[in-house]
C-alpha cells in the first residue's frame, strides 16, 4: 500500500509541477461556471413565467431544471477534459525513458497501476472541488434536496473513474501523448455514443447497446436514485480497464 501511495504521489507532484493540472482545473471552473450561470438563468426565468401564469409551467423544481442537467453537463465536460489528464501517465513515461526505471523497481505492475489511478483520481476530485461552490450558492440562497446532489456527484465521480482507467489503459499502448490523447478521446466518444444506433437494433441487441452505454447509467444518479446495477457496472468498467493496463504494464515490462 505504501508503494501505491508513493506513485500516486509521485503523480500528483509531476501534475502540479506542469501546466496539465492549472489548466485542466482552470478550464474546468471556467466551464462549469458558464453551465452554472446559463441553467441558473434559465431557472430564474421559468420561476418567474410559473408565477405570473404567463404560459409558464405550472411548478418549477430546481433539482429537475437545474442541478440534474448540470451534472449532465459535467459528464460533457469530463468527455473533453479527462483524456488531458490520462494521456502523459505512460506515453511520457515511455518518451523519456524512465519507464525502464519503474519497471525494474520493486514494485508489481497492480501497485504502479493503482498509484498512477488514485494520482489521477485524485487531480479529478480537485476539479470537481470547484463546482462546490456553486453548489452551496444553491443551498446558501434555496432549498434543493440534497440526496439528488450526493448521487448526482457519486455518479460522475464513477463515470470519471471509468474514463480515467480506461485513459491509462490507452496511454499504456502508446509513447506519444497526442496520439494517447486522440486515441482516448475517441474510445470515450465510442462508450457515449453507442446506444445511438441501439434503436436500429433488435430488443436483445438494443438491451445489450444500451448497457453498454456510459451516460445510460448516469441517469438515475442526477435525479436522486441510487441503483446497484449502475454501480456494479461503473466499478466493473473501472475494474476491467485497469486488469487491462497491468497486463499492458506486464507486457512491456517483458519486452524490456
Amino acid at each position: 500500500m505504501n508503494n501505491t501511495l508513493a506513485i500516486a504521489h509521485k503523480e500528483i507532484k509531476a501534475y502540479f509541477a506542469s501546466p496539465i493540472a492549472y489548466i485542466v482545473i482552470g478550464l474546468s471552473a471556467l466551464l462549469f461556471g458558464y453551465f452554472f450561470v446559463t441553467l441558473l438563468l434559465n431557472f430564474d426565468r421559468m420561476s418567474l413565467q410559473a408565477g405570473s401564469g404567463f404560459g409558464g409551467p405550472d411548478t418549477v423544481n430546481v433539482n429537475q431544471m437545474l442541478i440534474g442537467p448540470m451534472f449532465s453537463n459535467v459528464a460533457v465536460m469530463l468527455l473533453f477534459m479527462l483524456p488531458l489528464v490520462t494521456m502523459r501517465t505512460y506515453s511520457e513515461e515511455k518518451r523519456s525513458g524512465t519507464i525502464e526505471l519503474l519497471l525494474t523497481s520493486p514494485l508489481t505492475d497492480l501497485q504502479i497501476v493503482l498509484g498512477k489511478f488514485l494520482g489521477a483520481f485524485v487531480l479529478y476530485i480537485a476539479m470537481l472541488g470547484v463546482t462546490v461552490v456553486h453548489i452551496g450558492f444553491l443551498f446558501l440562497f434555496g432549498n434543493p434536496e440534497w440526496r439528488p446532489v450526493a448521487t448526482g456527484y457519486l455518479g460522475v465521480l464513477l463515470m470519471g473513474g471509468c474514463f480515467l482507467s480506461l485513459g491509462l489503459f490507452v496511454s499504456s499502448l502508446t509513447k506519444n501523448q497526442i496520439v494517447a490523447g486522440m486515441l482516448t478521446f475517441a474510445v470515450f466518444l465510442m462508450f457515449w455514443i453507442v446506444n445511438w444506433i441501439a434503436a436500429f437494433m433488435g430488443p436483445t441487441m438494443q438491451s445489450v447497446l444500451n448497457y453498454m452505454s456510459i451516460t445510460e447509467h448516469l441517469n438515475d444518479f442526477t435525479i436522486g436514485v441510487l441503483d446497484t446495477k449502475h454501480i456494479v457496472y461503473y466499478l466493473s468498467f473501472i475494474g476491467f480497464s485497469l486488469f487491462l493496463t497491468v497486463r499492458s504494464v506486464d507486457t512491456e515490462r517483458w519486452r524490456g
